[in-house]
């Protein structure tokens, strides 16, 4: 049965009206929504009889059109849908229009072959697919990629019509690096699809360059009362001509990328290539060499890493690095896992022998970013880079780094209530070749160091506390040394005597434990840490190799003592 425009937009009229349970219907409300919907459409008022929309209930209840819908009259006035959940949207298609669909289907199929319907195909195997699935009532035979969850698709719509009617639009958005949304004017040219997510290529202002935005990342969007800006220089067709994704750098020249993957992926990468531009360079009995003509941008790296070890990037160096570090980051992410067993043989060893080692605590990329910080604070600032001390007080920002997740866990581990009471960073350089002769850590809070004459390893301490005993010092504190760089025995790494923590020694103590005792040697890599009892007997040797040792000396106590009198920093565990 025909039906023809009006038709349909009074039956969604009153299918919208009888979906709002919030307001009760009577036969004229329906009739003013009715002509209300008709003079929006039309642009002109359109005489709705009351004959005319008796007949469209009765239509919508009726299997003409494939509807059925549950319409009941109440209190002999008020119309409403029995089922709240019904809408004639959800209505399965009628056999004729199956009818009908199938046909349309299979008259396109006929034209799959040809170059301008190429891009139909999908729609048709998904149409194809609809139509078996509502005739037999059977399960899809076809499952295409869909993410119904994916946020801003509802934006779609909203964004297609502007681009089609050329206007500009005043958009929230906030990026996945903002810390909060900024509403702009944008200008949008093309709505572009990638792996399953939407985006919006367009332009602030005028001068400036082609910019995309994710639809899963807008907030809102309204009309703009600005003029459109058009670029007449933006090609839908060339844009990603010589690019992988979205990301795409308009003055950036195509480079020559190189890759050889291995026998097990080449079948996959060849049937579906990267980029148009793929060529097959060279085939040996262990894969293949492809090139590509693009763009280096974040899709190309991610096409690359998705094969994992099957692939090999040969060209160009750039792309090479990069690669290569994210893969030793992924692998660095891993060995970075610190489990329950580690913590507690770390807290043993550190209670018994008075020192204990774990290594990846903190990942290369943690290590670079810390490095990086410190070598330009101390350039800026001219500041002493051996015995740097209060670091954290003059390089708040670090904290974000050095008290990450295995920071905290590795102190909760070894005792509660614990505080960081002295932060110092020193810098052994290729240049200095300084020892450190053997001797125990001895804290002592204070409020000011003064140099006096006649002490060597002691200073005067003006406003000590009371001593406390050997044992609870032993208990309550420790140090922990942050590497920056690899620690060997060549470049100065610290020995220590196990077990030699638990008393104040005198000097000639000292001198016979060390020559009747086997030293640990104790090399950590970049990225580990060392913990230390403060009396246990360590030294270090005279470097044997020109390598920089960069180390973060942090000291903790869960002791309380009276204010003012240690330096503090509360880590939030």
């Amino acid at each position: 049965m025909a039906v023809n425009k009006n038709a349909l937009i009074r039956y969604k009229t009153i299918d919208k009206c009888l979906q709002n349970n919030f307001r009760q219907w009577t036969l004229n409300d329906l009739i003013e929504a009715v002509s209300d919907a008709l003079y929006e459409y039309e642009g002109k008022d359109v005489d709705v009889s009351k004959r005319t929309v008796q007949l469209d209930l009765q239509m919508m209840r009726s299997d003409k059109l494939g509807y059925n819908a549950p319409i009941k009259v109440y209190d002999r006035k008020y119309y409403k849908y029995e089922d709240e959940d019904y809408s004639i949207t959800n209505s399965p298609i009628s056999n004729q229009d199956l009818s009908k669909l199938s046909e349309a289907v299979s008259f396109l199929k006929q034209f799959q072959g040809f170059s301008h319907f190429e891009e139909l195909g999908s729609m048709v195997q998904k149409l194809e697919d609809h139509v078996y699935t509502q005739k037999t009532q059977e399960k899809s035979l076809i499952d295409f990629e869909k993410n119904e969850n994916l946020k801003g698709l509802k934006f779609l719509d909203t964004l297609y019509q502007f681009i089609l009617k050329k206007e500009a639009i005043d958009i929230t958005y906030q990026s996945f690096k903002a810390r909060h949304e900024s509403t702009f004017t944008f200008h949008p040219y093309l709505l572009k699809e990638f792996r399953n997510r939407w985006f919006v290529i367009g332009k602030r202002l005028k001068n400036e360059g082609l910019m995309n935005l994710a639809l899963d990342r807008i907030i809102a969007i309204n009309k703009s009362e600005k003029a459109f800006v058009l670029d007449e220089t933006f090609n839908t067709e060339t844009y990603y001509k010589n690019a992988i994704g979205v990301s795409v750098s308009p003055n950036l020249e195509p480079e020559k990328v190189l890759l050889y993957v291995n026998h097990k992926q080449a079948p996959y990468v060849l049937t579906k290539p990267f980029h148009a531009s793929q060529k097959e360079v060279n085939r040996d009995n262990y894969g293949v060499t492809i090139s590509l003509d693009v763009q280096l941008n974040f899709e190309l790296e991610k096409e690359i890493l998705g094969l994992g070890e099957g692939i090999k990037v040969i060209a160009p160096e750039r792309l090479k690095r990069n690669i290569k570090e994210r893969l030793c980051d992924a692998v660095d992410a891993y060995e970075t896992e610190i489990n329950d067993k580690n913590l507690r043989t770390i807290a043993k060893r550190l209670a018994y022998k008075g020192y204990g080692i774990l290594n990846h605590v903190y990942t290369k990329r943690d290590i670079r970013k810390l490095k990086a910080r410190l070598d330009t604070y101390i350039r800026e600032h001219d500041e002493q880079a051996f015995g740097m001390r209060e670091v954290l007080h003059k390089m708040p920002e670090i904290k974000e780094i050095l008290f990450n997740k295995n920071f905290k866990k590795l102190i909760k581990s070894i005792g509660k209530g614990m505080f960081l009471t002295k932060a110092i960073y020193f810098d052994k350089s290729p240049k200095d070749n300084w020892y450190v002769t053997w001797h125990q850590d001895v804290p002592i809070n204070v409020t000011e160091k003064k140099e006096t004459e006649g002490f060597t390893s002691w200073t005067n301490k003006k406003g000590v506390i009371s001593v406390c005993p050997t044992e609870e010092i032993s208990k309550n504190t420790f140090s922990m040394r942050i590497h920056l760089d690899d620690t060997t025995i060549k470049n100065g790494a610290l020995k220590v005597i196990p077990g030699s923590q638990n008393k104040r020694l005198r000097d000639a103590e000292i001198k016979l434990i060390v020559n009747n005792s086997i030293p640990f040697v104790s090399e950590v890599a970049a990225g580990g840490v060392q913990l230390i009892k403060p009396f246990l007997l360590h030294a270090s040797s005279e470097t044997q190799t020109q390598q920089r040792r960069r180390v973060l000396h942090l000291e903790f106590s869960s002791m309380e003592l009276p204010n003012g009198l240690r330096y503090a920093e509360r880590v939030n565990l």
